[in-house]
């Protein structure tokens, strides 16, 4: 039996109807919300495993909602948006989404990523080989999804830290964008390849001259890897 907590926000009550129905289903714990200010003042008490996240929430939006969330936790959030164009999709992973699902979406598909998510969280908790990663001045702990940048803790979306956590494990591997969102995000993926260089985007950015002893490299035409330039 599953007792994972979801927090559904969204203003629409019979989107809020459904997912809770199928959620509830697959004997989740599920609390609807309509509002961002009620989702970011339930938040913290709450403590959800993941969250569904509308993006256009009158009054305070989905995106200022992430932002909100983002400084306190790294607690997984999938977009639920009505807009497919790319904008919107590279701007709630800019902000620290993990995924995305554009309306009207099928049920089934929303629980598919849910339960890749937690069975990856759950196995990250379980499997204790190799869960921790130490280059010159980089340290990646996956049991306490924390990342050290030279000593510094840096606060990132789980998405991002499994991703580099997965190159560092490989030094001097390249992976193709479609092996990334097979084997980081761990399910048949419905989006597309620019949610890979969305995250390392904003990996370089923690990154930067972090160390000239190694570094993450695009390979044009085929995709990226965590080279080492000093064993």
């Amino acid at each position: 039996m599953s007792n994972n907590k979801i927090m559904v926000v969204d203003d629409d009550k019979n989107i809020c109807e459904l997912l809770q129905i199928y959620l509830q289903k697959e004997e989740y714990l599920v609390t609807t919300i309509g509002s961002g200010e009620e989702a970011i003042e339930v938040f913290p008490k709450l403590r959800p495993d993941i969250i569904l996240l509308d993006v256009m929430l009158p009054g305070i939006d989905g995106w200022q909602v992430c932002r909100e969330i983002r400084k306190r936790s790294m607690a997984p959030i999938i977009m639920l948006t009505a807009k497919g164009d790319t904008f919107d999709k590279v701007l709630g992973l800019e902000l620290g989404a993990d995924d995305y699902v554009v309306k009207p979406f099928d049920a089934k598909e929303v629980i598919a990523r849910i339960k890749a998510v937690l069975r990856r969280t759950s196995k990250n908790i379980v499997e204790n080989d190799l869960k921790e990663i130490k280059y010159d001045n980089l340290e990646i702990n996956m049991l306490k999804y924390e990342l050290k940048i030279c000593g510094k803790v840096h606060v990132a979306p789980p998405k991002e830290i499994e991703l580099l956590f997965h190159l560092a494990s490989n030094p001097n591997r390249v992976f193709t964008r479609d092996q990334l969102l097979d084997e980081v995000w761990d399910f048949e993926y419905y989006g597309d390849s620019r949610t890979i260089d969305v995250h390392i985007k904003r990996l370089r950015k923690k990154l930067e001259n972090a160390s000239d002893k190694w570094d993450l490299k695009t390979v044009w035409g085929v995709g990226y890897k965590f080279e080492l330039t000093e064993e």
